[in-house]
């Protein structure tokens, strides 16, 4: 139904401070990190999701976060160029890790900045694309050059919600959730025109990354403290769990930060069923 690609929290910690989730004065707890990772791996694995794992690397914290390895698309990976320096390391060994398992891996052009998945989601044809805080517009164009795809663009305007994928999922090819207040009212015009179906999220919600969620057919896993959207979500016919990753939340991230769909980032794709 999925394939997952996931790595293990062996040398995460909040070592640096690029979002403003991250204090080094509130480091994460190793243990608990590792058994939320545990959980959240099983619990996508119960799904029916096949996971994969890449190596951790010592000092790289944050590539536990493989979202952001890439944007993958078609057997193809474009692997994504990063904004802050601490995370630039990743590049050589998310490109290794592709070209390894089989994928086309491709490139933008230096000084172009993209964070994969992070900042690039399908709802249909159409490919979502983040921008101004980690990854460029410009950018994104032209991956929707390479890939021949409908390319829209989103503001994000909330450095809370410095990627997309802390505040819009698709659900289904016509379906998403999102937090309205991390767009400018552009972005929540084009949403609302484009998108047949979208389910708002409440703030006190958002904080608690109930966007930054991980689709598997009908199943939609988020962190905890998520419950009026997983009443929603219940409603609309979708079977909403909650697993605990509030280590990984001192991060920034959650559930979707923690996983990269391999099979491609497009709804089309998680079709229902």
């Amino acid at each position: 139904m999925a394939d997952i690609l996931m790595c293990p929290p062996d040398f995460f910690g909040i070592e640096y401070e690029i979002n403003p989730w991250m204090d080094r004065t509130r480091d994460a707890d190793h243990e608990t990190a590792v058994q939320q990772w545990q959980q959240l791996r099983t619990t996508l694995s119960d799904a029916g999701a096949t996971i994969h794992e890449m190596q951790p690397v010592a000092g790289l914290p944050d590539l536990v976060f493989t979202a952001n390895a890439a944007l993958v698309y078609q057997r193809q990976a474009l692997v994504s160029q990063f904004r802050p320096l601490q995370r630039q390391a990743e590049q050589m060994h998310d490109a290794e890790w592709f070209t390894g398992h089989g994928y086309q891996v491709r490139e933008l052009d230096q000084g172009l900045f993209f964070e994969g998945a992070g900042d690039a989601l399908f709802c249909g044809e159409t490919l979502w694309a983040g921008y101004r805080m980690r990854s460029d517009a410009v950018a994104q164009q032209r991956i929707g050059e390479v890939l021949d795809v409908q390319v829209l663009l989103l503001e994000l305007i909330d450095p809370y919600y410095y990627h997309l994928d802390t505040c819009f999922c698709p659900l289904t090819e016509d379906t998403a959730m999102y937090f309205p207040g991390a767009f400018d009212d552009y972005g929540r015009k084009v949403l609302r025109e484009s998108v047949r179906h979208l389910i708002e999220i409440e703030e006190e919600e958002a904080r608690s990354f109930a966007a930054n969620a991980v689709v598997v057919g009908d199943v939609v896993v988020t962190n905890v403290g998520c419950e009026k959207l997983h009443r929603r979500l219940r409603a609309e016919g979708f079977e909403p769990i909650e697993t605990s990753l509030g280590e990984f939340a001192k991060a920034g991230g959650s559930a979707k930060c923690l996983t990269l769909r391999l099979d491609g980032e497009d709804a089309a794709r998680w079709a229902r069923g």
